[in-house]
């Protein structure tokens, strides 16, 4: 089977495309994926400022909305010349996209909602194949989080190791995955996965503010490589409430933005102080931030793992991934990135989105945690494009995944 995955993270500067194989697991319940083809289109400058003015609490009407879904659901439409360049599009047996998260609702430490654009009829007649779209809000109705969602392709991954496991992806939020070890008599292990906070959003948030959208984010780390990190601004950073929550529990852009770094820069500079705090230091201090509450949630697990596996464009923070790695040592945790073990460190979210495509479309139920309230269902919806919707045979479970990437093709 192949399914074409597509996703627009909380940067909301291009949209990361990956084309999957998956093999016919048959009578067994194991798969092996295979990576075809990966890569990043930009999306269009105007179009991506709109985005990120929404998510950061820019008001916009009904009509507004309509215009950012259509345009979202255009954008990712036209990807489809771009795989036809590379595959022919009748091998394409499902697209899955997961659009761009313009608000993740969390009240009262309970997801109520997320809202995803990006509309997906457009984007099944492009393909001339049907897409499974909206994959969180089914989730929710369950009474899951809704995120992250990476726990379900980690415990397909790694709930056959001996020992605890733990993985991390740093997009805009980091989510951090607990991995158990297998069971006495080789049942998978369970997994947790929450969000620590933010990864890269702050960052990138005061530096497209502090440059006008010039530079929109710190590249390779190098402004919080010079800069100081002031101990008094994080400490007050770190009283932030979503930190004391219990988990599982998940966030997004409408929790850490602007508002939280102004927030912490009053509270720590007081009313009419001449303290300041420079751009760079803010920067460092903000990328300490990320470090810290990583490190934090990584220390406070049941049995601290031996190595972490990071993924994600935080990976291409150089200053970040020492700040992690240096405090990873001090638990005796090795940092290892993805790409070490086969998955590129830029498209494990879209694999996990893929293999969301390939349960969703075989009829197998999931669920994020094992928390009581949560029950399983079949994620996402639907849309069937031009033509009849057909199903195969529901399987009744899947429980492994291995990764092949000798074929993947990265532009």
């Amino acid at each position: 089977m192949r399914i074409v995955s597509l996703q627009s993270g909380t940067s909301a500067d291009g949209i990361d495309v990956a084309v999957v194989d998956f093999s016919d697991p048959g009578t067994g319940s194991e798969t092996e994926l295979t990576p075809v083809f990966c890569t990043t289109v930009d999306l269009p400058g105007t179009l991506s400022n709109r985005v990120l003015a929404f998510t950061h609490g820019f008001r916009l009407t009904a009509a507004e909305v309509c215009e950012l879904d259509t345009e979202l659901g255009q954008a990712f439409a036209s990807v489809a010349s771009l795989v036809a360049e590379q595959i022919r599009l009748d091998t394409i047996d499902l697209v899955v996209s997961h659009g761009q998260t313009a608000y993740h609702w969390v009240s009262e430490e309970h997801t109520l909602g997320s809202l995803q654009l990006g509309d997906p009829s457009k984007i099944a007649l492009a393909f001339d194949a049907p897409v499974l779209a909206q994959l969180r809000t089914t989730n929710i109705a369950a009474g899951g989080a809704g995120a992250p969602l990476m726990s379900i392709f980690d415990r397909m991954w790694l709930g056959g190791s001996r020992v605890p496991e733990a993985t991390l992806n740093l997009g805009g939020i980091a989510n951090l995955q607990y991995v158990e070890p297998q069971g006495p008599v080789g049942e998978a292990g369970t997994v947790i996965g929450w969000d620590t906070g933010p990864g890269n959003c702050l960052v990138d948030a005061v530096i497209t503010r502090a440059t006008g959208g010039a530079e929109r984010f710190d590249r390779s780390g190098a402004l919080a490589g010079v800069g100081t990190v002031d101990d008094e601004l994080l400490a007050v950073l770190l009283r932030h409430p979503f930190l004391s929550l219990p988990r599982p529990k998940s966030t997004g852009r409408e929790t850490f933005n602007f508002e939280t770094v102004d927030h912490a820069l009053a509270e720590h500079t007081g009313a009419g102080s001449a303290l300041r705090v420079t751009h760079a230091d803010l920067v460092a201090t903000l990328t300490a931030f990320t470090a810290r509450t990583i490190a934090d949630d990584v220390a406070s697990l049941p049995n601290i793992p031996s190595r972490l596996i990071v993924s994600g464009g935080g990976v291409h923070n150089l200053t970040l991934m020492r700040l992690i790695t240096d405090q990873m040592r001090e638990l005796g945790v090795d940092v290892v990135p993805s790409s070490d073990l086969g998955i590129p460190c830029d498209f494990k979210e879209s694999l996990m989105f893929a293999l969301l495509g390939f349960l969703s479309w075989h009829g197998i139920p999931i669920r994020l945690s094992d928390q009581e309230h949560e029950r399983q269902s079949i994620i996402g919806h639907f849309v069937p494009g031009a033509h009849p919707l057909s199903l195969p045979r529901p399987l009744s479970r899947l429980d492994r995944i291995t990764v092949r990437q000798d074929r993947t093709t990265l532009s």
